[in-house]
């Protein structure tokens, strides 16, 4: 029987694209790449929508109504600073539907003031959004606080040592905060990268990288040695 292609967008966000260049330079053509060998479309978040918010990164949560105008069955977002190996794997033929993805998480609990719905979810997901996943039946992952003004959310935030020592203020962790509360909130079903190794062991490698809170002259020295370390050369 015929059936349907599944439709999978990965999306970015870059609203400096001058700024950044140098990494994009570096991240791009392998995030574009990864599109080409999963059969995903690529997309820049590149406007800002919620200019209210103090951060950029809270931008992520156009996906929410991005992905449903483009009717994805799967929508992926990556940092624009993450290097993906060519290696990479579909991770959506392995994820279950009712299932959200993150490569990795934190203890919510080092790092949010728990509310009703943190309480009743039990888990304890604290996000880490540089690299998530989330099919059509968990759009609500990416779905913009609508319940919480943002002096309010940021209330809720407290940056763990090294991000304070690094100068990251609680606004600056927006996105983290609303991925996980939005989980709990709607009890997502939840997954890391390191849970479907555990499962299938053939699947270690090094799939990807990522660091935060670092300088970008810093972080594209770093860039550099990863990619010669795979092999690739810039």
């Amino acid at each position: 029987m015929w059936q349907k292609k599944t439709k999978k967008t990965v999306f970015t966000l870059n609203t400096e694209p001058d700024a950044y260049r140098e990494i994009t330079d570096l991240t791009y053509p392998l995030l574009k790449a990864y599109c080409k060998k999963i059969g995903a479309d690529f997309h820049v978040i590149s406007e800002r929508k919620f200019p209210e918010w103090r951060s950029v990164t809270y931008e992520k949560c156009q996906v929410y109504q991005l992905a449903q105008e483009m009717e994805n069955d799967w929508n992926i977002f990556v940092d624009a600073d993450a290097l993906i190996h060519p290696d990479m794997i579909d991770l959506t033929s392995l994820l279950p539907r009712d299932t959200v993805l993150h490569n990795g998480n934190d203890f919510a609990g080092i790092r949010w003031k728990y509310d009703r719905f943190f309480m009743r979810d039990g888990r304890n997901i604290g996000s880490c959004t540089w690299f998530n996943i989330a099919s059509d039946w968990c759009i609500e992952m990416f779905k913009p606080l609508d319940d919480l003004a943002p002096e309010e959310a940021y209330s809720n935030i407290f940056p763990i040592g090294a991000e304070l020592k690094n100068g990251y203020e609680p606004w600056r962790l927006i996105e983290d905060y609303v991925f996980s509360r939005n989980i709990a909130k709607y009890g997502l079903k939840f997954k890391t990268f390191a849970d479907m190794v555990e499962e299938e062991p053939k699947m270690t490698g090094e799939y990807f990288w990522h660091i935060y809170a670092t300088p970008i002259e810093e972080k594209v020295v770093k860039m550099r040695q990863t990619l010669n370390n795979w092999g690739i050369t810039p």
